[in-house]
């Protein structure tokens, strides 16, 4: 990796230092000033212009929008268009949700095959068109063929969202119980003000795969593609069993196989995905000398911060403002578990840690609040629970072998509590059963992703006899967009045929090596 690059990424890392909206804006204004000067007279234009005609998909009008990007990044130039559909399917008359959609037409010059692709985003509590950007460069080659269509599933987005305010995180200040307490609190009020606007039980991976249909109907599309990820696998594989002849393929992106329950394995999987991670330090004698073996020194870090969480100094990356706060388990937990769905975000973990066995805490701080700052920003909590509560709750178990782990099993017993409280849809006899299929295709798994582990799409493609699973050296969660898998993906879509690739670009993935200083990685 160049200079630069490595100077970018490391910038990214340390953001919270310097204050996260001073970068957003900055950035904005930088891809500002490049544009060219007929685009900076191009507001006045639009505005004199008369409105242009919508542009039909099937039954459906759309209009041109932009789907935004983070951190001021070209955000992407789409069709924006909406559905009106039942909220309760047995009352049509009765109250609708608006689903948002965005439709990104093939090339102009492409062949435009019938069969679009429809991108299901993750969580649950993730919107298509905000999850979109950051996998765009991904789509190149498909769209040359192909167009893209993405729906907010319901609860998400702009599709009604269920947002719940200071639930998902709780307050790690207090101890675990009037933690649990203090989040039950939450999630009762949040639900008390979703059903003034929503019937909660009316929000599951059944109730989205249904609207899915409704919007392949109105676009007149008789068969899609659908590129689920993380849980849009799971949506993915539940619409090609409730409409098998209208799915022509399927792409998995860190596969969520339909006989798990979201949060059992979170704690043991977590765990293997570390071990991993943390190993490469001990391959590269210049991390090993730097700053030993992070797997003991993290354990070391979180003893510590259970004996006397320690008054820390930070900057807070929204405003720039020195606050402090006590540095508690909880915040390292929930930093390591994100941070690991990315190898090349994670490789800066074993110096952070170090850092903080060292008595400096500032920047482990700093980072895990600009985390949970984020991620509240783009999940729906409240759709979450609609699906996790109706789906997952009555299967959720303690694992005594995770007491003693990083997560514990606090999350499950939460999750359980919560659910208690929350409205629950119906789920299908046969939910949890393996899909068995013979619709083609892909299974992709990142090597060291810690929430969907590489043994999760062994299991599902087992009953897709044409199905073929790919491990991807060194990554993590997401890897639709690593090295060649763009063209792959591509590929597939077109012959529909995965057992056919040629896959051996893959093969020059490289690990990503863990950072032994804030300078970077080493030569």
């Amino acid at each position: 990796m160049s200079r630069k690059a490595r100077f970018i990424l490391v910038a990214l890392l340390l953001l919270a230092f310097f204050g996260y909206r001073q970068y957003r804006d900055h950035a904005r204004d930088a891809s500002a000033d490049g544009a060219s000067t007929s685009a900076a007279a191009a507001p006045a234009r639009a505005t004199a212009a008369p409105p242009s005609r919508p542009r039909m998909l099937g039954s459906l009008a759309f209009t041109p929008c932009t789907l935004p990007s983070q951190l001021g990044a070209p955000g992407v130039e789409a069709q924006c268009g909406s559905l009106p559909v039942a909220e309760n399917p047995a009352l049509p008359q009765g109250r609708k949700v608006v689903l948002n959609i965005a439709w990104i037409p093939a090339d102009e010059d492409g062949d435009k095959a019938p069969d679009p692709v429809f991108l299901l985003a993750g969580g649950p509590g993730q919107s298509a068109t905000a999850s979109y950007p950051a996998v765009a460069p991904a789509f190149k080659d498909v769209l040359k063929q192909r167009g893209v269509v993405l729906v907010d599933q319901r609860g998400t987005g702009k599709s009604n969202p269920l947002q719940c305010a200071d639930v998902a995180e709780g307050d790690p200040s207090l101890d675990e119980a009037a933690m649990q307490q203090a989040m039950l609190a939450a999630v009762e009020r949040c639900r008390d003000a979703l059903e003034k606007r929503a019937d909660l039980r009316f929000y599951t991976t059944t109730d989205a795969i249904r609207d899915l249909d409704a919007v392949r109907q109105a676009i007149g599309a008789d068969t899609i593609n659908l590129l689920g990820i993380s849980y849009g696998t799971r949506v993915a594989q539940q619409y090609a069993r409730a409409y098998p002849r209208h799915a022509r393929t399927l792409v998995l992106d860190s596969v969520a196989p339909n006989d798990i329950y979201l949060g059992n394995d979170f704690a043991r999987n977590l765990e293997s995905a570390l071990d991993l991670q943390f190993a490469r330090c001990g391959k590269i004698p210049a991390c090993a000398k730097a700053l030993g073996n992070p797997r003991e020194q993290l354990d070391a870090l979180m003893a510590r911060l259970k004996a006397d969480p320690p008054l820390v100094t930070y900057r807070d990356a929204s405003t720039g403002e020195s606050k402090q706060e006590r540095l508690l388990p909880a915040h390292i937990a929930g930093l390591a578990r994100m941070y690991a769905y990315s190898p090349m975000v994670s490789s800066i973990l074993p110096l952070l840690i170090h850092e903080g066995v060292q008595g400096r805490f500032d920047g482990l701080m700093a980072l895990s609040k600009m985390l949970d700052s984020q991620l509240s920003d783009q999940m729906a909590y409240g759709m979450q629970l609609s699906v996790i509560c109706s789906e997952d709750a009555d299967g959720l178990k303690d694992d005594p072998a995770m007491a003693s782990s990083l997560l514990g099993n606090s999350l499950v017993a939460g999750l359980v509590a919560q659910c208690g409280a929350w409205p629950k849809g119906k789920r299908p006899d046969d939910f949890h059963a393996p899909l068995a299929s013979d619709v083609p295709a892909l299974l992709l798994s990142g090597e060291l992703d810690p929430v969907t582990p590489p043994d999760y799409a062994a299991r599902v493609v087992k009953t897709l006899p044409n199905g073929r699973a790919l491990v991807l050296r060194g990554q993590g969660h997401n890897v639709i967009g690593a090295g060649c898998m763009p063209k792959l993906f591509a590929q597939f879509l077109d012959t529909a045929d995965a057992k056919s690739l040629d896959a051996k670009c893959l093969d020059k993935l490289a690990y990503t090596p863990p950072f032994t200083s804030f300078n970077g990685w080493g030569p």
